[in-house]
């Protein structure tokens, strides 16, 4: 043999002999140059694979070579390093693999890969789900397997980019309560589908509804981003993705209008793709909010009298109170004019609105409201003749009841209770039927 190093040999200049020969040598470098080289025969690679020295089976691993049944036994070795440069290889593999024809070669091949996808090493599945994560000839039942894993690294990556997962398979998983990252990582798919993504949204997912939202691509309904507004008061990272939505409908902006911070406002007021209609219910909602905003005084001309102070030339505020009993006189307090206070965060309105409409003291309506009942709220909303969708929103906005418990709609808008059901809840408070 040459004094020259292995390292230094042609790749070309090692006849089958002398493969054989290095193959078989004490000197675990030499070895190791026979099993890193494309041109030795499967049967030496093969020998090569239970090689005592972790050195040469990486290389057996990483190499294009290697028969498909010494990678089976390589996806079982000791050495973590092995299975990664064996998951890296095996993987990249995937769109070479003719669609049509599924003989011994690509059995083995999804045999390798599937166990690859139950290694106990993260680092394994890991480097196995960032080569298929957008391979769209990937084994369905390998990207199922770490779309599911528990490690978010791992199934991350499939979820947010895998082309092989449907609609129903995304549905699966959201309804078996996964880990909140790997919500967000489905909320953040290109183009989700409006099914999914209302399935997102019912999570009630803080992060996960936030990257739905900043998602632009996402098909959002507008029944479910009116969902996602009834709770965003609450969740202040839903705002700033909430004011920057690609379309917003004009009721849907005014009422982000009315909970957003002053800065959030003033981004959403500047938006030029906004239609007319929406930048008017917008400049409505910030007129109604901040009414200095919207009506800036005009200059004193010189050479004319100082204007008088403006608190002593501005009339007096009308209270909420007052302005819900003038609209109950005038036949105007309706559930609109109500939903839009209960947006801007008007509670004295809201209150007496509540009040005048279903005939009940005020007292009793802070006594029901104040409690915290889910069905109690109902029962109120329903004898004021309001929705049951507004009802919710009176139950998470003005009751401040946690999401988790507040009564929905039955088939979408009726009332959930029998109207037996809704006047013992208020007779519990002291109202007569």
């Amino acid at each position: 043999m040459s004094t020259n190093g292995p390292q230094d040999r042609p790749l070309g200049g090692v006849d089958y002999d002398t493969a054989k020969r290095l193959a078989t040598s004490p000197d675990a470098v030499e070895r190791r140059f026979v099993a890193g080289r494309a041109e030795t025969r499967p049967e030496i690679l093969y020998f090569l694979a239970a090689d005592q020295s972790a050195e040469v089976r990486r290389e057996i691993a990483r190499n294009t070579s290697t028969p498909r049944q010494a990678d089976l036994l390589l996806a079982a070795d000791p050495d973590e390093e092995v299975r990664s440069g064996l998951a890296a290889k095996i993987a990249s593999l995937v769109p070479h693999l003719p669609a049509e024809k599924v003989g011994q070669l690509e059995k083995l091949t999804l045999e390798v890969l599937e166990t690859l996808a139950r290694d106990q090493a993260v680092t394994v599945r890991r480097v196995l789900a960032e080569t298929l994560k957008d391979q769209p000839g990937a084994p369905a039942q390998v990207v199922q397997q770490l779309a599911r894993d528990l490690e978010l690294s791992v199934s991350g990556p499939v979820l947010r980019h895998s082309p092989i997962l449907t609609d129903e398979d995304l549905l699966q998983i959201i309804r078996s309560q996964p880990l909140d990252g790997q919500l967000v990582a489905i909320a953040e798919r290109a183009g989700l589908s409006g099914d999914v993504a209302d399935a997102v949204a019912r999570t009630d997912s803080e992060g996960a509804v936030a990257a739905l939202l900043a998602n632009h691509s996402a098909q959002i309904r507008e029944e479910t981003l009116d969902r996602i507004i009834e709770m965003a008061p609450r969740h202040e990272p839903w705002h700033g993705p909430l004011v920057r939505r690609p379309t917003l409908p004009p009721r849907a902006a005014a009422r982000i209008a009315g909970f957003v911070n002053d800065q959030l406002l003033k981004v959403l007021q500047a938006r030029p793709d906004l239609p007319a209609e929406t930048r008017a219910a917008v400049s409505e909602a910030v007129r109604r909010r901040l009414p200095g905003l919207s009506a800036p005084a005009a200059p004193a001309r010189a050479g004319t009298p100082e204007a008088p102070d403006a608190e002593e030339e501005a009339e007096p505020k009308e209270r909420p109170g007052d302005r819900a009993r003038r609209l109950h006189a005038a036949g105007a307090l309706d559930e609109e004019v109500i939903s839009d206070a209960l947006s801007t965060g008007d509670r004295g309105f809201v209150l007496t609105a509540l009040s005048l409409r279903a005939g009940i003291p005020p007292d009793t309506v802070d006594k029901i409201v104040g409690g915290q009942s889910p069905r109690g709220v109902t029962a109120l909303c329903w004898r004021a003749k309001l929705g049951m969708r507004f009802a919710r929103q009176v139950q998470l906005r003005l009751a401040m009841i946690p999401p988790s418990a507040v009564m929905n709609a039955k088939d979408g808008t009726d009332y959930p209770m029998t109207e037996a059901e809704m006047k013992w809840q208020l007779e519990f408070f002291g109202v007569k039927a």
